[in-house]
């Protein structure tokens, strides 16, 4: 039993308490015992447990981790205030959430084949308490906890999975957190309550550094200096996000490295090339899931999706651009209910979904089409009827995934689709500065055609570009394409930055040379995509893309255009 008498200094008594979600299956006691049995008494930390309890049967989990703590652990009851060196356990039959640093108990729970407990509490978790939440997966089968690890990578928290070892049973849970790319370390579980003793020490001398928003007040100095790193080693220019996206996503790589200094982690950057990977994806990271805000999804469905298919004739193409898809579950999504439609009102026009995105892994994983049982958003009937079951997991079915184009996409740098009706960009905008969000609104505007619609996140909105749009919907984040006369400009497309050569690949690796479907994407592709030129300062054509011939360009472009002949 952990008795506290140890050297870990207890934090001020007026500080935030740390709060940690620890989820594991219904076989997880084990892992539970000798998690707790390695947390100090006076950590500073407050414990949540959430396992999956069979609702008919009285849980003991509490009486008996009680006998691994000197903590006092109960079972969560409903208004229960989160405090540190406490430990409270999910009762049976409920769902778990957390808000305002209460706990809320709502029972009974769902059905069982749509309970995911953990991912539940997790993504609440993260809700509420932001980069102050830790989430802990430990033995289990399954994917539950998957979800909310990416939620609490979001946010700026971290993310923690039980390393497999001799005694660990079921090693499902932990690895398929550890497959999204988002935990910070694995470890053992007897080494997890150190590393969050260590983190939450950390986090209190760099609180000193912060201003009363949360963000280091050193930091911004050195922004573009991190960019242009950044930039040389990826190709891709984050200057146009907003500073304080940019100041917690570094902040965070200094908690989770323990660097105090932001030239150290400057250092550290210039040093070690594969730290910038992890900032690059630190930076992309966001959360998705299938109809992510069900009620604004209702809304597009019934006041924009009728009046869109009823419209269509047979001979011409429903064509939705799915900016920042990540890994695919908002395209799925739109090409679900569009096929409906299409059936529903006996439509025979072709659907094409185009989803891009900055981040390679998650375009990859779109591809694949392959998600984990814990498909949140999803009805039971529409799985059935749009996806197969496929190595422990789902793929949609033929058509589904016929319909649906994935390829790498800057939204900063590359020219936009054309001749959409539908674009769908959801909390991608939120991220950028003023003139990036300007730059991709007219970008949108320019690739929908006439009645077009924007669909955007709940947290963003088009109030600065009245002149672009009309309002559907303000709830749901509906738009309806405004047409501007003169047209909106559009920026002439740059190349990429100069990026660093990656490291040679041996010559037996398969991922080594061209990736032929990429190729092939963007053939596919560049006739939807609008003319453009890059000329240098004496108007010589530098680059162009296949269809810009002069009367093209001058058409598209107007008077903007260049006066030159080829």
């Amino acid at each position: 039993m952990a008795t506290g008498d140890d050297n870990t200094a207890p934090p001020p008594s007026n500080a935030r308490p740390l709060v940690v979600g620890v989820g594991a299956s219904a076989g997880g006691l084990e892992a539970f015992s000798c998690f707790l049995a390695n947390v100090p008494a006076n950590s500073g930390m407050a414990f949540v447990l959430v396992q999956h309890l069979d609702p008919q049967h009285r849980s003991l989990l509490s009486e008996l981790l009680g006998k691994h703590t000197a903590m006092p652990v109960r079972v969560a009851e409903d208004g229960f205030e989160l405090i540190a060196d406490h430990v409270v356990v999910i009762p049976r039959n409920a769902t778990l959430t957390v808000n305002k640093g209460r706990l809320k108990v709502v029972t009974p729970a769902p059905p069982r084949a749509q309970r995911h407990p953990i991912d539940t509490f997790f993504e609440s978790l993260a809700a509420d308490q932001g980069e102050n939440a830790v989430c802990v997966v430990l033995s289990g089968t399954g994917s539950d906890g998957t979800a909310g690890t990416r939620a609490i990578k979001s946010c700026g928290g971290l993310a923690i999975a039980q390393a497999e070892t001799d005694h660990t049973a079921m090693s499902g849970m932990p690895q398929s957190a550890v497959t999204t790319g988002c935990v910070d370390y694995v470890l053992p579980v007897e080494e997890i309550p150190a590393q969050l003793v260590e983190y939450r020490q950390h986090l209190q001398i760099a609180a000193q550094r912060k201003d009363d928003n949360g963000d280091r007040v050193d930091a911004a100095d050195h922004l573009d200096r991190i960019s242009q790193l950044l930039r040389v080693r990826t190709g891709h220019d984050f200057s146009g996000y907003k500073d304080n996206t940019r100041i917690r996503r570094i902040q965070r790589r200094m908690q989770v490295l323990q660097i105090d200094g932001v030239d150290d982690y400057i250092e550290r950057l210039q040093t070690e090339p594969a730290e910038r990977d992890v900032l690059f994806q630190e930076l992309l990271i966001g959360v998705t899931s299938f109809f992510r805000d069900p009620d604004a999804w209702h809304s597009l469905e019934t006041q924009v999706i009728p009046a869109l298919i009823k419209s269509r004739h047979a001979d011409k193409s429903v064509r939705v651009w799915v900016a920042g898809c990540g890994t695919g579950e908002e395209a799925y999504s739109i090409a679900i209910v569009l096929a409906e439609a299409l059936a529903e009102y006996d439509v025979g026009a072709a659907l094409q979904v185009f989803g891009t995105d900055l981040d390679a892994g998650s375009i990859q994983t779109a591809r694949s089409g392959w998600y984990t049982h814990a498909m949140t958003g999803l009805s039971p009937a529409r799985i059935a009827r749009w996806f197969v079951e496929k190595r422990g997991g789902y793929i949609p079915i033929k058509a589904l995934r016929e319909a649906c184009v994935f390829s790498e996409h800057d939204l900063g740098r590359d020219p936009p689709f054309s001749n959409l009706d539908l674009v769908i960009c959801r909390n991608v905008l939120i991220y950028m500065g003023r003139d990036l969000q300007d730059r991709v609104l007219r970008k949108f505007h320019y690739g929908l055609k006439a009645q077009g619609t924007l669909f955007l996140g709940l947290s963003e909105s088009v109030a600065n570009h009245a002149e672009l749009f009309d309002t559907i919907d303000r709830t749901a984040l509906l738009f309806r394409l405004r047409d501007a006369d003169p047209p909106m400009p559009l920026d002439v497309p740059t190349p990429a930055a100069p990026r660093e050569k990656p490291p040679a690949a041996a010559p037996s690796d398969k991922r080594s040379g061209p990736d032929r479907l990429d190729h092939a994407v963007r053939r596919a592709m560049e006739p939807y995509a609008p003319a453009y030129l890059v000329i240098d300062r004496q108007y010589e054509i530098q680059r162009f893309s296949g269809g810009s011939a002069p009367t093209t360009w001058n058409r598209r472009m107007g008077s903007r255009a260049c006066n030159c002949s080829s």
